[in-house]
């Protein structure tokens, strides 16, 4: 008789004391924190066109013109090609964040 059931297999098991577990754990945190930093400062620095930047600000064509002419948030132009820095937007925007009032009782 031919028994085809496989035998789920059993996972490796490792031991380590409990200093090396830490040590562990605290390398892999650092490594984590350091790769979300990384991320977010080449996020920041990343040019984006001005057809996503206008998008990303909610605003017109002719407000996106007069927020270049104005020099309100920095840009790069090529030709024809206008450029901003992700960064730049995100700052624009904090610096004109409203925060909402606490509701008075009446």
């Amino acid at each position: 008789m031919n028994n085809n059931t496989a035998t789920p297999a059993i996972p490796p098991v490792v031991v380590l004391p409990e200093s090396e577990w830490v040590g562990i754990k605290d390398l892999l945190k650092e490594v984590k924190d350091t790769l979300q930093t990384k991320n977010e400062s080449e996020i920041n620095s990343q040019w984006i066109e001005s057809a996503k930047a206008r998008k990303m600000l909610g605003v017109s064509a002719k407000t996106w013109q007069d927020y270049r002419d104005k020099r309100v948030i920095p840009f790069s132009q090529f030709g024809r090609k206008i450029y901003v820095k992700r960064a730049d937007i995100e700052a624009f925007l904090q610096q004109h964040y409203i925060k909402a009032r606490k509701e008075c009782a009446v």
